[in-house]
């Protein structure tokens, strides 16, 4: 299992298609799990409806209700899967607590399977220019863009907001370079790196630095070219995790609370 973590604009999107394509040239059989192919299944399952996006971020019930069941979804994969010609190529944004319980140590079955050498967690980690150029062209494709799933793609505001989100949770961190400044933060690929390798100190973690811009005009990073099996919650799936995190929740200000700390193994 490889998951790619970090910010949405960081390249994910992008690494998640060359591995699908590495791995398919391997003849093995490629599976995906991504953070925005399986969301809107939780935002459609009907106890889902209470909880629409707010100006293009999700709602904090959605957040865990999806976060409850990837760990599932994970166990589930590697029964139906036990060989080695499989491979599982996951998205893990984090931050907010975006599948944050991937890399969270909880006493359950999926927990071996994350902490093993064969699970790695990468972060791709954009160079200052290769950012700058991801960000405009997030710009251009939510215009027009080249496939429907960049639709669902996070706005450029929401970008922006998550940056200045991660450069706070730096400090608090303690994170070279983000303590010592104040104010607002341009991208900084060191501070970048030291919050997602202190979030991820659990599992197995590797650094992937993105230096140079790929030519991708006229082509979408979510066109695999391979073929691949997407893992998403069923209707019941989705709407069960959504009431189990009801349930556990009663009092809406603690989930907010918990998500507002997802850099925390321990939150409140």
């Amino acid at each position: 299992m490889v998951f790619v973590a970090g910010l949405p604009g960081t390249g994910k999107s992008l690494v998640i298609r060359e591995l699908a394509r590495i791995a398919d040239a391997q003849d093995r059989a490629v599976h995906t799990l991504q953070w925005d192919v399986a969301r809107p299944a939780f935002e459609a399952a009907p106890a889902g409806r209470r909880y629409p996006v707010d100006e293009g971020v999700t709602h904090v019930v959605i957040r865990k209700a999806a976060g409850l069941w990837v760990r599932e979804a994970v166990t589930s994969w590697h029964r139906a899967h036990p060989g080695a010609n499989a491979v599982l190529v996951g998205e893990a944004p984090l931050a907010g607590g975006r599948f944050i319980e991937l890399a969270r140590t909880i006493d359950d079955a999926a927990e071996p399977l994350l902490a093993a050498e064969s699970c790695r967690f990468v972060i791709p980690v954009p160079s200052r220019d290769v950012r700058a150029f991801i960000e405009a062209e997030r710009d251009r494709r939510m215009a027009g863009p080249h496939h429907p799933r960049e639709r669902e793609d996070a706005p450029p505001h929401v970008l922006r907001a998550l940056w200045d989100e991660l450069v706070s949770v730096a400090r608090t961190l303690g994170i070279a370079g983000a303590a010592e400044r104040g104010g607002a933060v341009p991208y900084d690929p060191s501070i970048y790196e030291g919050v997602y390798r202190s979030v991820l100190a659990r599992r197995h973690t590797d650094t992937l630095p993105l230096t140079r811009v790929l030519p991708t005009a006229g082509v979408s990073v979510y066109e695999m070219g391979v073929p691949t099996v997407d893992i998403v919650p069923s209707a019941d799936e989705a709407d069960r995790a959504i009431r189990t995190a009801e349930a556990a929740y009663p009092d809406p200000g603690r989930l907010t609370a918990e998500a507002q700390r997802w850099y925390d193994p321990l939150p409140p």
